[in-house]
């Protein structure tokens, strides 16, 4: 299932210009231009000197090197490049590329998913999605004031981020103090981003993001705004790019992963190699020149941002959690063979094998479903998941993560949490009674079995476990927040109209000039309102004067 995905029989753009040949960094050229930058950070308290060579962030680093260096894999390069006609065919990695079709969204989803089989969460996906948002919100702003300002300013930054093969970090999810205020409402205005000052060279920006994942090891962060702002919150509708050290800019991070952590069980056999962090960035009168500011005080607009990022970031999460299902499908196959039983024969075993499948590929389904009804945003170009199949995917995978540990749990047995210490491999006194009484399989040798019962204490029960947990539920927004755009954008209108027809009850049907009835609203994806909700700021659902937005894609 990780072949890559013909465009063939797919919609594709009407130009068709030769690829420009790849030239984009390896890993290890990735590493190396993180010296070239000079953040300040600060892990567990102290200051990091050299994000390249920081022990703690070292399984973040590698986790994100892996995007570089499959890009260069002759095998994996159809899934990991794509060919950006609108720049001329230059080849781009996929991560930053701005979708021309369909096929690229089911492209990208397979990529993200072959990118976590691997490193468990990939992280740089979150740019190819802040990417296409921002290419939508800015022809919309453009096409409601006229002119190219924004698109042309998007364009440029595109061309560069693409050129450079940057690593893009994106601070979206603020700290909001008062959850119950508006960002302009609050006692401490810094628990939001917002513009504190502006002159003809550019705009300064102060406030807190909570929660940036891969803040210290990317090149630059793209601020958004993490929810639908009113008018009164004009300044906190900003969107601009920012190098990872500008001045004013301070990074507090937790550790990347589980690196150079003793576990009970031993020392960290996946997440000591891969990991991720999140971070709490503080902008302290930061200074963005126009050219890199996106939209400012576009309130009205800010709805439109990010709704277009979480839908396509949710649709990158089903690709991603479908990699880490991958690995508990993998591990959990390997510990029922080292503890000499065959699910093909047991059905004890094989049901819980074939609901973990169940659940992975069932939630991976929607985001193919949600590739191939994808539709092409008229202004911007470029194809937008489609949003009902979207959030059922990551709504499955939110709420099935836990029934993903729990199945892995099952298949494995007690011992991924039972067996002693891995300092007893070497002892004289104990090793060799532990290897005889503790191997179960004859065919697969002691040491093997308790590798990979290690292995699944890593993914599903230990600290990274419920890490892991954490992020699926609430990353990409709250389950709260996915039901209600299913509802905004499924057509319950069109089934009412259908059952109405075949019980011929034309009766309740809305009479001309009559008010309208809420549940025949909705009568076709993506109008949650009679009037579509094309005037930007004005849509019925958009939590205006409450505490909640749908829209948002935070996860605090």
């Amino acid at each position: 299932m990780n072949a890559p995905l013909s465009q063939a029989a797919l919609p594709l753009p009407a130009s068709h210009a030769p690829a420009v040949p790849w030239r984009g960094m390896s890993a290890a050229d990735y590493r190396e231009s993180l010296r070239r930058y000079r953040p300040t950070v600060y892990v567990d308290g102290r200051r990091v000197e050299s994000v390249a060579d920081e022990p703690a962030l070292r399984p973040g680093v590698q986790a994100l090197g892996v995007s570089y260096d499959m890009a260069h894999d002759p095998a994996l390069a159809p899934l990991m490049t794509a060919v950006q006609t609108r720049r001329g065919g230059r080849t781009v990695p996929r991560m930053l590329h701005v979708n021309e079709s369909a096929g690229d969204l089911l492209n990208k989803l397979e990529a993200v998913r072959v990118l976590c089989q691997e490193t468990g969460c990939a992280q740089r996906y979150l740019a190819h999605d802040a990417l296409n948002g921002l290419a939508q919100v800015c022809a919309a702003i453009d096409e409601a004031r006229g002119g190219r300002t924004h698109r042309d300013r998007f364009d440029a930054y595109l061309d560069h981020v693409q050129q450079h093969d940057l690593a893009i970090g994106i601070a979206m999810t603020d700290a909001k103090g008062d959850r119950s205020r508006r960002p302009h409402e609050q006692a401490q205005p810094d628990t939001y981003v917002h513009v504190v000052e502006r002159d003809g060279r550019g705009l300064v920006i102060s406030g807190t993001k909570a929660i940036v994942t891969a803040a210290p090891y990317v090149h630059e962060l793209m601020v958004m705004p993490c929810r639908a702002m009113g008018e009164a919150d004009a300044a906190f509708a900003v969107c601009c790019a920012v190098p990872v050290d500008a001045p004013g800019l301070t990074i507090i991070a937790r550790p990347a992963g589980r690196p150079g952590e003793k576990a009970e069980h031993g020392a960290a056999l996946f997440s000591r190699k891969y990991g991720q962090t999140t971070a709490v960035v503080v902008f302290d009168r930061v200074f963005v020149p126009w050219d890199r500011v996106f939209f400012d005080g576009e309130w009205a607009h800010s709805q439109t941002l990010t709704y277009a990022y979480a839908t396509h970031h949710r649709h990158s999460c089903i690709g991603a959690r479908a990699g880490f299902g991958d690995l508990l499908i993998g591990a959990g196959a390997l510990m029922c063979e080292a503890n000499g039983f065959d699910p093909g024969e047991r059905a004890n075993l094989r049901e819980p094998m074939v609901e973990l499948i169940k659940i992975t590929e069932g939630f991976y389904a929607c985001g193919v479903a949600a590739s191939v009804y994808a539709t092409r945003d008229p202004l911007a170009g470029n194809y937008m998941p489609e949003p009902v199949f979207a959030n059922i995917g990551k709504l499955l995978l939110a709420t099935q993560v836990y029934d993903m540990h729990r199945l892995a749990h099952e298949v494995s047995g007690g011992l991924i949490v039972a067996l002693p210490g891995p300092d007893e491999d070497h002892n004289p006194a104990t090793a060799a009674t532990l290897a005889e009484v503790l191997r179960a399989n004859p065919a697969v040798p002691y040491d093997k079995r308790i590798e990979v019962a290690r292995f699944m204490e890593d993914l599903t029960a230990s600290y990274q476990g419920g890490w892991t947990s954490l992020i699926s539920l609430h990353g990409g927004g709250s389950p709260a927040a996915m039901k209600q755009e299913i509802w905004r954008h499924y057509p319950v209108g069109s089934k009412v109209d259908l059952v109405e027809r075949l019980l011929e009850r034309g009766v309740l049907a809305p009479q001309a000039g009559g008010p309208a009835r809420a549940i025949t609203r909705n009568r076709q994806p993506g109008r949650c309102c009679d009037s579509g909700c094309s005037a930007p700021g004005t849509c019925c659902c958009s939590g205006a004067g409450a505490g909640f937005s749908p829209l948002t894609t935070d996860w605090m």
